[in-house]
């Protein structure tokens, strides 16, 4: 039964998602065959292209080389990702990208389930409560969190690219749950995907002393209870090895797996 739901979730996956909706805080696409090439503002790139059938002549990796082109006569342009995934009919993709100078990130796990199977009131520790967050303070603050929580340096460029965003009044909506003195313990974003059933819920992360207790997945209902208020009945996400077993208890199920490639204009 879950195997056909996931089938199911897949589909309109492909269907709803794998489009310019993909995309909404675009600055500039142009189409190359199936992919379309994104530019984002802060000189990242994208590449992204729909669902590529078996049955389907399109052959993705005699494309690499021109996508990269594009992005190299724009010199604004100072990382490219190129977003993957495991349901797609793509031989010889993977070794284009590196021959390329696109190094592979980890493949995570695309989660897709209902927002009301996530949306069930979770008690909280005492002390701690949730609030949506708006402040650039409070923007600072949280992906300071979640760099640190990652192992990364405390990025600057990380906080701009969230208010950039935030400026644009897209409907992101960045929610986070602290302690008593204000201090951040866990935080996420939800992005409502225009013009599909979707919300996707992004940059989960908690403090590792304070995990377990409850508190992310409280953030979760937090944020599946804004998807349903703005008449979103699904939810997707792109989950690590960590996170992906956390929201198969909540109720997502695992309909396929995404592989981010990447390159820096820096190491080349």
């Amino acid at each position: 039964m879950q195997s056909l739901l996931a089938a199911e979730y897949l589909n309109i996956y492909d269907e709803q998602l794998r489009t310019d909706a993909e995309t909404p805080s675009a600055v500039k696409v142009q189409r190359l065959g199936a992919l379309r090439l994104i530019n984002f503002t802060g000189g990242q790139g994208f590449i992204t292209y729909p669902h590529i059938a078996h049955t389907s002549d399109t052959n993705l990796a005699a494309l690499v080389g021109e996508a990269l082109a594009y992005y190299l006569e724009q010199p604004e342009i100072s990382d490219v990702e190129w977003k993957s995934r495991g349901h797609d009919h793509a031989p010889g993709l993977h070794e284009q990208l590196l021959a390329h100078g696109f190094v592979a990130d980890a493949s995570e796990s695309i989660m897709v389930g209902r927002a009301a199977d996530l949306s069930t009131e979770t008690p909280l520790p005492a002390g701690v409560t949730l609030r949506q967050i708006f402040s650039e303070d409070d923007v600072r603050a949280m992906t300071a969190m979640q760099d640190q929580t990652f192992g990364e340096a405390v990025s600057t460029r990380h906080a701009e690219a969230i208010l950039r965003r935030l400026a644009t009044a897209d409907g992101m909506q960045l929610w986070v749950a602290e302690d008593s003195t204000g201090t951040i313990l866990s935080a996420g974003r939800l992005e409502p995907v225009p013009d599909t059933d979707f919300a996707g819920i992004w940059g989960g992360a908690t403090v590792a002393a304070y995990r377990g207790q409850g508190i992310y997945r409280a953030l979760t209902a937090a944020r599946a209870r804004a998807a349903l208020e703005l008449g979103k009945t699904l939810i997707h996400s792109d989950s690590t090895e960590y996170s992906r077993p956390i929201l198969e208890r909540y109720g997502l199920l695992k309909v396929s797996t995404t592989t981010p490639y990447r390159w820096s204009r820096t190491q080349h």
